[in-house]
């Protein structure tokens, strides 16, 4: 499970920028925490508001660069552990508005949560070449934790976590040392990070392309699994197939006793994106993984749009802890019915035209108390208290 993330100079990101999904204090929605015996609660779901160019896509672009940094080597030489690695490749690009910060490093630390232990990945990198690169790891309960390695300019220190394995320090500037022992080594502690890394699904809908890739499983409980829910959102399919002599995907559907077969290219943009889209979160939920989406909303009805957020918020569906994090224009859907407050997050420009994020728990009003559980967060949100302000308001008050 994602604990915490937190990353700097990187695209629009000049100041470090912290994204959290360990829950607050907050009396709302407790019932669809993911709970652990020790250690803090996790949210299921996060979701990230913002006009465009205030960041939201550049922070899920933060993440993808990250895990597709460590997990590319692995997966490039055929040593990965998971059949399925839904990513992308992010490159990594530094704060430009800034001639000091174009000679700076980007970092990325990650926080997240593996059966009994707590793992900290830290990283900074400089024109494709790794400066700093750290891994820890404490277990629930214990006070201090354990150092797996250190890298500092060249310079490499290993704990005893790793044994007394002989282990080459000689690493390519460009490789992350996660990845140069996943590939060469057999190292528990190690197999269980990258796995987890590997684990992470990401996928992004502002390209248009995305929705034409689809993952369909042809194993009998996934497809049962997945026809239910296309059924329970009202979309009466009952069958898929792939023609391989004429190249084309069918769905199909009975009406009135007679089965009817529609081309994939026919149908409508909405069910073509659902398909693309639920096979991923059908395998999150499946496997407790943690899914990330850009524009999940796009082209879904706001009631299908609150069906997927009900799929992670439901504990008797996320049996296995998996988490969602998306970003979204949908404010039908900023409601105190559907999210807690540390589940929504918004990421805005600041003064200096740099983005930053911060969640709707951490907002104050004039007297110092937070925004209320009971309060119509679309309807500020739109007046502007919440500081990420579309403009919208503004916009349905302008004549031509």
């Amino acid at each position: 499970m994602l604990c915490q993330f937190s990353f700097s100079n990187f695209r629009s990101f000049k100041k470090e920028a912290t994204f959290d999904f360990q829950s607050a204090a907050l009396s709302e929605h407790k019932d669809s925490l993911i709970r652990t015996e020790k250690g803090n609660d996790i949210l299921p779901v996060s979701v990230i508001y913002g006009p465009n160019g205030g960041g939201k896509s550049n922070l899920i672009a933060a993440l993808s660069c990250v895990i597709s940094l460590v997990t590319e080597p692995v997966y490039k030489l055929g040593m990965h552990h998971v059949q399925l690695i839904m990513q992308q490749n992010v490159p990594c690009v530094p704060y430009l508005f800034d001639e000091e910060s174009r000679k700076e490093p980007s970092s990325f630390q990650l926080f997240f949560r593996i059966g009994e232990y707590d793992y900290r990945y830290y990283i900074s990198l400089l024109h494709d070449e790794i400066e700093k690169e750290t891994l820890y790891r404490r277990k629930l309960g214990a006070s201090r934790p354990a150092r797996i390695f250190e890298r500092n300019h060249g310079k490499i220190s290993l704990g005893a976590v790793l044994g007394n394995k002989n282990i080459n320090t000689e690493v390519n500037k460009k490789m992350p040392l996660l990845s140069f022992l996943a590939i060469n080594y057999s190292i528990p502690a190690i197999t269980d990070v990258i796995r987890w890394f590997e684990e992470c699904i990401i996928r992004t809908y502002a390209n248009s392309l995305a929705e034409q890739q689809i993952l369909l499983s042809q194993d009998e409980t996934s497809k049962k699994q997945f026809l239910a829910m296309m059924n329970d959102m009202g979309i009466g399919i009952t069958e898929y197939r792939f023609d391989q002599h004429t190249n084309e995907f069918y769905l199909q559907r009975s009406l009135h006793d007679k089965l009817y077969e529609l081309p994939f290219s026919e149908e409508s943009e909405g069910i073509r994106k659902l398909f693309a889209v639920l096979p991923a979160i059908l395998t999150a939920l499946n496997e407790g993984r943690l899914i990330i989406v850009d524009e999940l909303d796009t082209k879904l009805h706001s009631k299908l749009l609150r069906y997927v957020i009900r799929l992670f918020t439901n504990p008797e569906i996320n049996k296995h802890g998996a988490q969602l994090l998306f970003t979204s224009h949908d404010m039908s859907t900023m409601k105190n019915s559907i999210f807690r407050r540390d589940e929504i997050w918004f990421a805005a420009l600041d003064s200096e035209t740099s983005s930053e994020v911060y969640s709707l728990s951490e907002l104050r009003k004039e007297k110092g108390d937070p925004i209320n559980n009971t309060a119509a967060y679309d309807k500020q949100y739109l007046e502007g208290r919440y500081g990420a302000d579309p403009s919208l308001k503004n916009l349905l008050n302008w004549e031509i």
